[in-house]
C-alpha cells in the first residue's frame, strides 16, 4: 500500500496595495519621514491579504531579548543585505529610502 500523501493548500498570491505617499489614501510613507509602511498601509495589507502576519516597525524603546527585540534585530539583519546589494551611491546616500528605513527602526 503506498503512502498517502498529505494534502497541502495552494497560498494564493497577493493583491497588491497601491504604492501612494502621499495625501490621504498614503500607504507607504515618504522617504523624508522615514520609509516603509503606515499603520494604514498595514491594514490594507493585511485586508488584501488575509492570514498576513505584517506588522509596523518596531521604533520605540524595548526591552532586551523581547518579541520586539528580537523583530527588530531580525529586520536590521535583513536590511544589512539589502544595502550591501545596492549601489554605492545608495549606501552612502544618507537620504536612500534604505537607510532613512533602517535609521526609523533605529539599526
Amino acid at each position: 500500500m503506498a503512502p498517502k500523501k498529505k494534502a497541502t493548500k495552494k497560498r494564493k498570491k497577493g493583491k497588491a496595495i497601491r504604492k501612494t505617499t502621499k495625501g490621504k489614501g498614503a500607504n507607504y510613507r515618504s522617504t523624508k519621514s522615514g520609509a516603509g509602511m503606515t499603520r494604514k498601509g498595514v491594514k490594507a495589507y493585511r485586508r488584501a491579504n488575509p492570514g498576513s502576519k505584517l506588522k509596523t516597525a518596531v521604533t520605540g524603546k524595548v526591552k532586551k531579548g523581547s518579541k520586539a527585540a528580537k523583530r527588530r534585530k531580525s529586520y536590521c539583519a535583513r536590511s544589512l543585505g539589502q544595502k550591501k546589494r545596492s549601489s554605492k551611491k545608495t549606501q552612502n546616500d544618507p537620504n536612500s529610502r534604505i537607510n532613512k528605513a533602517r535609521r526609523r527602526w533605529k539599526c
